[in-house]
């Protein structure tokens, strides 16, 4: 089985659904397929990450919708090599051009691979309904009746990461009937070994004695993230009888211009200022080691399609306490890998005291369930299995 992804940028600071490319392909080349990468970059474009496997760089695109004039003309002369194209987010001119070059092929009655489209969680309500999107959300609204949906609906399937992204696609848009609606599953690679001293060097960087407890929250600061009820829902135990683990914050966004006004809110309040961290951008061991040590990981969030950094949290042993917008939430609910609420102020600040009351022993079982729920739902293997196999079966 040849297979062709087809993506806005493969640059690696893009993260996400180019990474999750990254992670895949390995596993899936183990499977008896063949996996190519279109991308939207411009030919001259290098970055400092190796790949082994083939990316046609075919940029770069003009504008919000990357349009690119050759991209059409590529595809035609190309796509009948490929058993299957998946399409990698939405909005954007590729893929338009795919919809339209599996037609212009299909009246030349030549081959055409099966056409498939992820759209990593960009169907979610949310976008449509968040406060500071309403711009983006009437151009959406405009593009999906003009293009987008005539290019899902054409699609021999669409490819969800999890079962609450498929659900909640369903909400978004008037007329979304897709030819298939198909829950492949995602997944991450396992952490990196960490030794004690890794989690003490954390703690220490962060001003913590080596025995001593913290909530993580490493995410990117934004809005979107839960942050502002985080912070006011932690401000809320002053003066009680219990005593919070301290906060660290880990994560770039600091200098943006919300990332100032949660400062602002720490600084004038000195009970959060004794008892909030900033850890900055953490990666590489620092990252899985801040993991590893925390109590608990808590994302609080308003919407996550999938949760890369829970899904890292469970990997890493670690219990996670999150809303529920994040959409795997249900698998952590039935595997009791950490605790959900709703995403509201008052629900934030019972996942802090929810975590607050597991004891030594709960936290213990909290653990190993966390990782049982990572070895079940999210390894790069299992997801990769899961995509083979369910192409293959799209094949027949």
């Amino acid at each position: 089985m040849k297979i062709l992804r087809i993506i806005e940028s493969m640059d690696p600071s893009y993260g996400g659904p180019c990474q999750g490319i990254r992670n895949s392909i390995p596993e899936m080349d183990k499977l008896n397929t063949d996996n190519y990468v279109a991308s939207i970059d411009d030919k001259n474009t290098e970055w400092a990450y190796q790949d082994n496997f083939k990316i046609f760089k075919l940029g770069p695109g003009k504008g919000p919708w990357g349009y690119t004039s050759n991209l059409v003309a590529w595809l035609k002369e190309n796509l009948a090599s490929y058993d299957v194209i998946i399409v990698h987010g939405l909005w954007q001119y590729y893929g338009y051009a795919v919809r339209k070059t599996i037609n212009l092929l299909k009246k030349e009655n030549k081959k055409t691979p099966k056409f498939f489209i992820m759209p990593h969680g960009m169907l979610d309500p949310y976008f449509q309904k968040a406060p500071d999107r309403k711009i983006k959300a009437l151009r959406n609204s405009l593009f999906w009746k003009l293009v987008e949906k005539k290019t899902l609906n054409d699609a021999d399937g669409i490819l969800f990461t999890c079962q609450e992204e498929l659900v909640l696609a369903r909400e978004t848009f008037a007329g979304y009937r897709p030819q298939k609606e198909i829950n492949v599953g995602y997944g991450i690679l396992p952490p990196a070994e960490i030794q004690a001293s890794d989690i003490i060097a954390f703690k220490e960087h962060c001003g913590l004695d080596p025995n001593e407890d913290y909530f993580l929250f490493l995410s990117r600061i934004h809005p979107k993230k839960g942050l502002l009820n985080l912070v006011k829902a932690y401000a809320s135990f002053e003066g009680t009888n219990r005593l919070l683990p301290k906060l660290v914050i880990a994560g770039p966004g600091m200098d943006s211009d919300f990332g100032k006004n949660i400062d602002q809110l720490v600084q004038n309040n000195n009970f959060l200022k004794n008892n909030i961290i900033y850890a900055g951008m953490v990666t590489g061991n620092a990252k899985w080691a801040a993991f590893t040590g925390a109590k608990a990981f808590i994302l609080p969030s308003h919407q996550e399609n999938f949760g890369i950094a829970v899904v890292e949290a469970l990997a890493c042993h670690c219990p996670v306490l999150i809303s529920n917008k994040v959409n795997i939430w249900r698998e952590i609910v039935e595997g009791n890998g950490g605790v959900v609420t709703e995403d509201t102020y008052e629900g934030t600040r019972q996942l802090l005291g929810q975590g607050l009351e597991l004891s030594l022993e709960e936290i213990e079982e909290m653990r190993k369930n966390a990782y049982n729920v990572y070895q079940t739902h999210f390894t790069v293997k299992q997801a990769a299995k899961k995509l083979s196999e369910t192409l293959k079966s799209q094949l027949l």
